[in-house]
């Protein structure tokens, strides 16, 4: 029946020939030594968004020795392009590259003390999100892949992107300015894959979550309008303090008394006051600026009016104005369902086995990987990498702060699944 089979897929034309799993396991172990001293250099030498100049030159260079072409975009991002030696479909692999205004504070011998730019200040920098990480294993994977190009059925693309934080002030950047100067259409990308490190999850293992996989992020921006007067004679003022407490805690009954949160998580997060210039002075102006996370398109629009709204009738409660300005940073990263259904196998190979990839909930932290997700078909998943120092998912340190570590002995795992999902992907055929 095999000999059979065979025949036929010659006779078609279609046969995918794949490096056997033994072949893969060797170049994997090679490999890994290579991708944790890639991790701990751009740990050591971050840079934030958009001023990626350093790490740019090296993944470029990097990945020219691989034999594997380049071209510079989105300022300070890398396009990889590599043609497997028959022909198939285009598939794209995603590492973001920018680190964080943070002061590190471990015990790292790789610990960085890098400084950089920040509305401008100068201020440390820190890989404090795992994107050293990311682009390590996505270097380790593109190194695979070159071994075995004359295996591959279609093309890889490997998107270096810069400032998935955000880039500085007004600038354009991140995903967005990549599929802006056609990363995703030159050539023309099937499917996207990424993956996120997190320090929290158990280590080696994938965890992953179809539909809606982490949160839009909106900052919004309420100036509220008050009338000065001495800090002894409040009653001769409106005081946009107050107003502004006033709209704060009504900010709050969103998520408890306006949204069914078993159908769709919630944040409002009100995270920056300004105000005033003196103790015995109530100011004529109050601005404050927050956050908004939405799993689900019309929620967020919902969330969105109710701000507003709140903003306005309260102000007006109290014989003032309140000015709402809401700028959407990044969309729902949705993972399509059939995409994961065709290459959750992949990732069970890669993390060696169905038990250690686990489906996890929604997050409410976002990504611009979901701007990829409107130019074809996205996947998006996390690896765990929790020290074993930690014992708990509570006790681990948070992303985006100073103790910020994990464990880069699996790093391994993320560059099977790169591959296998690269390879896999030819095999299942087009659906």
């Amino acid at each position: 029946m095999k000999k059979m089979l065979t025949l036929l897929l010659l006779l078609s034309g279609t046969v995918i020939a794949q490096p056997s799993q033994a072949s893969l396991e060797q170049l994997f172990k090679e490999e890994n030594a290579k991708v944790i001293n890639w991790r701990r250099y751009f740990h050591e030498f971050p840079e934030l968004g958009n001023r990626e100049f350093n790490t740019c030159k090296k993944v470029e260079e990097t990945l020219k020795s691989f034999g594997i072409s380049t071209r510079i975009v989105a300022k300070t991002g890398v396009v990889g392009v590599l043609k497997g030696g028959k022909p198939g479909p285009v598939v794209a692999l995603r590492a973001d590259m920018d680190g964080l205004p943070v002061e590190e504070r471990n015990s790292l011998t790789f610990a960085s003390k890098a400084k950089g730019e920040y509305n401008g200040a100068t201020v440390p920098v820190m890989h404090a999100c795992g994107h050293d990480s990311h682009v390590a294993m996505l270097l380790g994977a593109a190194e695979v892949l070159s071994k075995i190009k004359n295996d591959i059925n279609g093309t890889v693309v490997f998107l270096f992107q810069p400032a998935e934080e955000g880039p500085p002030g007004t600038e354009e950047g991140g995903a967005p300015l990549m599929i802006k100067e056609g990363a995703m259409d030159n050539p023309k990308v099937e499917a996207v894959f990424g993956i996120h490190i997190n320090s929290k999850y158990d280590l080696g293992k994938i965890y992953y979550k179809p539909g809606s996989t982490m949160a839009s992020s909106d900052w919004f921006t309420i100036k509220v309008k008050g009338k000065q007067s001495h800090g002894a004679y409040p009653w001769n003022s409106i005081d946009p303090i107050v107003v502004s407490a006033e709209i704060i805690q009504a900010l709050q009954t969103i998520v408890s008394r306006n949204i069914d949160i078993t159908k769709s998580p919630v944040v409002v997060s009100v995270g920056k006051i300004q105000s005033g210039v003196r103790s015995n002075i109530i100011p004529e102006e109050a601005i404050m600026e927050g956050t908004i996370r939405t799993l689900d398109d019309q929620v967020q629009k919902n969330v969105h009016e109710k701000i507003k709204l709140i903003a306005k009738n309260i102000a007006e409660a109290n014989g003032t104005t309140a000015e709402v300005s809401i700028d959407t940073k990044t969309l729902v990263t949705y993972s399509n369902p059939e995409l994961v259904a065709r290459t959750l196998p992949s990732l069970q190979t890669a993390a060696g086995g169905a038990d250690n990839v686990k489906l996890t909930n929604w997050v409410t932290g976002a990504e611009d990987f979901s701007f990829f997700g409107t130019k074809a078909p996205a996947f998006y998943f996390f690896l765990g990498a929790r020290d074993p120092q930690f014992a708990s998912f509570e006790t681990a340190p948070d992303h985006h702060t100073p103790g910020f570590m994990i464990n880069d002995s699996r790093l391994d795992v993320g560059v099977k699944a790169f591959v296998h999902l690269v390879l896999d992907y030819a095999k299942t055929g087009k659906k």
